[in-house]
């Protein structure tokens, strides 16, 4: 059996509010999305990055129910060098988004911020160090 990662899943409480939010990560994601339940985008890479809103999920799954203290998985993002961290963490926060761990250079030879998405969702920012 062979089986590939194609896609990303999130699932988002305010749907305009997240496109928003990745749409400034670099994420090609169609302007008319914004009111729709579910959007998509593929990175350049050929992954897609899914977005469902709750309502969604809990209309095939009666059961779910919103994640509380922390998270299983993270998106990181890849900056063209340790500046370009700094810069696009400083966009993201002065446009309203929260930092949770201002950059720093990593003990791991990187350069690495993590941003909140609009649900809370740690999203990390990188680059090599040098």
């Amino acid at each position: 059996m062979n089986a590939r990662l194609d896609a990303i899943s999130l699932v988002v409480s305010d749907m305009a509010a997240s496109l928003a939010f990745y749409r400034r990560l670099g994420l090609d994601v169609p302007a008319d999305s914004d009111g729709a339940p579910h959007a998509e985008a593929t990175t350049p890479g050929g992954v897609r990055v899914l977005w469902d809103t709750e309502e969604v999920i809990t209309s095939y799954d009666p059961s779910w129910t919103r994640p509380v203290g922390g998270e299983r998985i993270g998106l990181a993002f890849r900056c063209e060098g340790a500046a370009a961290v700094d810069a696009l963490h400083d966009e993201l926060v002065g446009a309203g988004y929260a930092s949770h761990l201002a950059p720093w250079d990593a003990v791991w030879g990187q350069r690495y911020a993590v941003v909140l998405d609009p649900d809370g969702m740690g999203v990390s920012l990188f680059a090599d160090a040098q």
